[in-house]
């Protein structure tokens, strides 16, 4: 099994790319891990919010394959404790024979075909944050619920 993180749009924070990169590389020892980022849609402010979104959203499908399931980290999806994620996380790994595919969507969230794809919805919080600041956290819980699923010496309860 395979874990992919599609986000959108460059990172381009000096700060979130290296604590992506710290992560990343923290995964590689538990998963084989990459992250694909969906260039920014060209002319974006000359679009409205919907058609953005579904620009995005067409991006975003076309790096999915069939098989895969399909994560959106949504401000409405379900909210899990650390612990309680990870052993989520294992239960769909031993349980799955496709690749994990976990999508941060734009400023403005998935379109309404990227949310008929998705299998499941999580939210990170009920505040809400910079996509390009969730990029970090989400790698740092993935990788925390690596470490709890191994029982690693991380994380603390």
């Amino acid at each position: 099994m395979r874990i992919r993180l599609i986000v959108t749009g460059k990172t381009d924070t000096g700060w979130v790319r290296s604590g992506m990169e710290v992560y990343v590389s923290r995964l590689s020892h538990y998963v084989n891990f990459s992250i694909v980022e969906i260039p920014d849609i060209r002319n974006a402010a000359s679009y409205g919010k919907d058609l953005l979104k579904a620009k995005e959203g067409e991006a975003i499908l076309k790096n999915i394959s069939v098989g895969d399931y399909v994560v959106l980290l949504d401000e409405k999806g379900m909210e899990f404790s650390s612990s309680a994620w990870a052993a989520r996380l294992g239960k769909r790994i031993s349980h799955s024979s496709g690749d994990m595919v976990f999508v941060i969507g734009g400023a403005y969230g998935f379109s309404e075909a990227v949310y008929a794809r998705a299998d499941e919805r999580i939210s990170l919080s009920k505040m809400t944050f910079p996509h390009q600041m969730v990029r970090v956290i989400f790698l740092e819980q993935l990788y925390r619920a690596f470490t709890i699923l191994r029982g690693e010496q991380y994380h603390h309860e």
